[in-house]
Order: structure tokens, then sequence, then C-alpha cells
């Protein structure tokens, strides 16, 4: 079968080593003290990404378990907690809290941009008696990327813990856990760590812990209670038995990312989503987004008189490359563009640009200006074209 390629915001394609990494004969992850010293490992380099020192767990399922994980840990009958929320997935820590017995109270502010820091402080200003907030790092749907490194910090001076969903940033945006005061960070294997998907990682600070620790009632889960984990090393013992494969693979993925260097990976990450944004703009193709752009998901507005839903099933039956819609809101009105991880690299979006103006150009739209040629001279703006 011919390989079908995938440009959707998650999951990333997977570097040949960590497949062969999860081809590696299995362990049994409960006896074997060589598993615990890998898994210990692979935490401590994760927080390095992280740039935390608190403990950092991997559980085993999608990230959307740490998400729901952190709300069932937190949140007790009554507790009141802040949504704070400019797209979809913000909007949905609204369902978590309610199935653990939580009153949401919503902040919601312009989809078209970053939350507005300002607007929030004031918000705060009238009322702050909650136990804990949440709020989206890069809310994919959409492509928004909103300013942690102030919200959480602002949170901190009102005394509200925070709970952040990193899943689609982690790696491709700047995150300073510690400095951000962050309580609790998700993330996910199949995005900017580009492993696939099953894994949710989570680091919980000591104010988390000793929140979660001074519950009245007992958390409502045991698949989803954080506090398990906490002694995990000391006891030599798991929750339950954890993947071993899935785990040997992410483990490379995180040696791929401290092997390139973090502030490197970054840096590709910016240059790669500049470019992109550029070339749609320079070809006349609008980007959804005013302001808060992410550098791990480009999100765009098709020209009026191509439909959304005919140009992904033109380009997967054509071209066999899948892009992905949106869904909310935003469904059949913008197509998004993952440049995360083992995505984000050159050679890469000059082969995806190129379909995208071949597809434009077969359902009657031809852009102003050619979309690998815009990708190209702003990528290469600052150097030799020589160099390519």
């Amino acid at each position: 079968m011919e390989k079908t390629t995938i440009y959707s915001p998650g999951p990333s394609n997977v570097r040949e080593n960590v497949r062969l990494a999860m081809a590696a004969e299995t362990t049994n992850p409960d006896l074997d003290p060589d598993f615990f010293n890998l898994y210990k490992n692979m935490c401590t380099n994760i927080g390095k990404i992280l740039k935390t020192e608190n403990d950092v767990f991997v559980l085993s399922g999608e990230g959307i378990l740490g998400l729901e994980a952190a709300c069932a840990s937190l949140t007790e009958y009554g507790d009141r907690v802040l949504i704070i929320e400019n797209g979809v997935f913000g909007e949905g820590f609204i369902d978590f809290v309610a199935m653990y017995g939580g009153v949401h109270v919503t902040f919601s502010s312009d989809r078209d941009k970053e939350i507005d820091i300002v607007a929030l402080k004031k918000f705060l200003d009238t009322d702050s008696n909650f136990k804990y907030a949440t709020v989206v790092h890069c809310d994919t749907p959409s492509g928004v990327l909103n300013p942690v490194d102030k919200i959480c910090p602002l949170l901190k001076e009102y005394g509200i813990l925070t709970v952040v969903d990193a899943v689609s940033s982690i790696g491709g945006e700047a995150l300073d856990v510690d400095n951000s005061k962050i309580d609790i960070v998700v993330s996910g294997s199949q995005k900017v760590f580009s492993a696939p998907p099953g894994l949710t990682i989570v680091a919980i600070s000591d104010d988390a812990y000793r929140s979660i620790e001074n519950r009245e009632s007992k958390i409502k889960s045991f698949y989803c209670n954080l506090s398990v984990w906490k002694d995990y090393y000391i006891d030599q013992w798991f929750p339950y038995t954890m993947p071993v494969n899935a785990i040997n693979g992410l483990n490379v993925a995180v040696e791929n990312i401290l092997d390139e260097g973090i502030e490197e990976m970054l840096d590709r990450h910016k240059k790669i989503a500049n470019s992109v944004r550029t070339a749609f703009i320079n070809s006349g193709i609008k980007l959804h987004l005013s302001s808060g752009h992410s550098n791990t998901v480009s999100v765009i507005e098709l020209p009026a008189d191509i439909n959304v839903d005919k140009f992904l099933a033109h380009i997967k039956k054509r071209y066999n490359l899948i892009l992905s819609g949106s869904f909310g809101y935003l469904s059949n009105k913008v197509v998004r563009i993952g440049h995360m991880g083992e995505n984000a690299r050159f050679d890469k979006l000059v082969y995806l640009l190129e379909i995208i103006n071949s597809a434009l150009v077969d359902l009657g739209f031809t852009p102003k200006s050619n979309l690998v040629r815009e990708f190209i001279e702003s990528y290469f703006k600052d150097e030799e074209m020589a160099t390519y």
C-alpha cells in the first residue's frame, strides 16, 4: 500500500529510531529494576524539556487521560473551578470538572487571539475564590497560543492552583514550568515528541500534591488518581502494568530532543512556523487568527469558493496526503496544518506546500504567489540561497 503522508496537528511522523526502539524485546516492567531506572531517567529528561524540578510521570493513555486525571485528583464536590477558555479544548475542561462534582465558572476570551491578561486580572479582582484554574497553552482547533507564562503567575497571586493543557505545545513552544508557576502540566507522546499516541506526560508541583493529599473526600477514580504515582520509584511499584514498548519509544524520542538541543528545537519550530505563515499571507491565503499563532500548527481559511471538506477529500484522493479540518465552531471553516516535531522539517514543508499549492489550482484558485517559493524565500531570508 502506498504510504499516506500525514500533516494534521498530531499525531506526528515518528522517526525510525523510535519505531525500532518499540520493536525491542519486552521485559516485565513490574519486576525488572532496569525498566524502573529507564522510566525514571526518561521522566528526569522530560523534566529538562519542561524546565521543572517537579515530579514527572508518564501514564498509559492518550493525553486526555492526563487532563481528566488532573481534574479528578484536584476536584471535590462543590469546588469552584475557573475555566479560562478561548477555544474548543479550553471549553472542554468544563466536562471534566462537572463529572467530579466541581462547579465551573468560565472566563471567556476572544477566540481570534490569545487570552487578554488585563481583562483576566480585572475579572480576578472581582472574583478569585477558586480552588484551581484550567487553561490551554496551544488550543489546536484554532491554533491559538496562550501566554501561560503570564496567566499562571497571575493566578498564583490570588492563591489559585493551575492546570495547563500543553499537549500540543511542549517542545515546539518555550515553556518554563517552574518560572511560570504551573502546578499541573499535561502533554502527550504523539505531538511534538513525535512518538506514537498512547502516553500522557504529567508534571505535578508540591502545591498540587498538598491540595490532593489534603482532600476531605477520596478521589473518585483509581486510573485518574495522580497521587498513586508519587512513590513509585522508592517502592519499585507501578500502579498498573506499564506499556513497555511505548515507553521505550518515547524514551528514544525524548533523547532525540535532547540530542538536538531544546533551544535549537524551539528555534527550528519558530523558523518553520514563521515561514509557513509568511508563505500563506504572501500567496493571498488568510490566516485564521489575528494574533497568538502557535509555532506547532497553522490554521488557514480557504478561498470562499472552495469547500473545506471537498479540499481535504481531494488532497487525500489525488495526493494521498492527510490534512485536518477542525471541529466545534470551526467545523468545515478552516484547514489545520501540523508542523510539530518530526513534521517541522524544511524538506517536509516544501513537499507539503507544493501539494497544497497544486490542490488549490486543481480546485480553481491560483495563489498570488507560489507557496513553495514564498516559503523558501522566507526561510532563507537571512542566509545565502546557496545554503539551499
